[in-house]
């Protein structure tokens, strides 16, 4: 085992509470078998809970480690994920490894890298929408009509009383109405009304909350 690797420190952080940062050991948490992998290299781990109120007691650990890895959802129980990032661009701040980067997260923009990727080999006819009212006006004139116009959708409600789950409904049900007639634009020679390359359909809430990104 190499020395060099047996020095290190690494503190694996997730949300919880007062009680939980207090409980935590590397054994009774769902990460316990990242923290079993990295002591077989000789690698000590540490849990950090990140706790807001608690937020200088999770600085004061974290300036004390080579490294960090983050499991913290955007959103959770209502609480975003700015505190915890401006902590960790501190913590990154003196070359300290963080993983993964808030900027990087922000650069990602969720899944609007494929929008901005889509010109390359992997890319496809990708469509972004970063306000709701800019995807309520755009995206069911993409299913009419264009590179949609083959999937001939029920009408969908995007006044803007209707929720998200009822939207994500109608908007999968218009799709699934019209999968049976997309088959030559997706397997096959392009359609009378259709192209042969289909466009992508992946949709995810922005972490800005600006929008919805497809």
């Amino acid at each position: 085992m190499c020395a060099a690797v047996s020095s290190y420190k690494i503190a694996i952080v997730w949300r919880g509470d007062r009680a939980l940062r207090a409980a935590a050991t590397p054994e009774n948490n769902r990460y316990h078998r990242i923290f079993s992998e990295l002591s077989a290299l000789g690698i000590a781990a540490e849990p950090a809970v990140y706790v807001e109120e608690v937020e200088d007691e999770v600085r004061a650990q974290l300036m004390q480690v080579d490294g960090v890895l983050v499991w913290v959802n955007p959103l959770d129980g209502g609480r975003t994920r700015e505190q915890l990032d401006e902590l960790l661009r501190d913590v990154a701040a003196p070359g300290r490894f963080v993983s993964a980067h808030p900027d990087v997260i922000l650069k990602m923009g969720v899944k609007e890298v494929l929008h901005r990727t889509r010109h390359l080999g992997w890319g496809t006819d990708t469509r972004l929408y970063r306000r709701r009212e800019e995807f309520r006006d755009g995206f069911p004139a993409q299913l009419r009509g264009g590179s949609f116009a083959e999937l001939a959708a029920p009408a969908i409600d995007l006044t803007p009383n209707s929720g998200p789950q009822r939207l994500g409904r109608q908007i999968a049900r218009s799709l699934m109405a019209g999968l049976p007639r997309t088959a030559a634009a997706v397997g096959g020679p392009a359609s009378a009304t259709g192209s042969a390359r289909h466009p992508s359909v992946t949709s995810t809430q922005h972490q800005t909350h600006e929008g919805v990104t497809t």
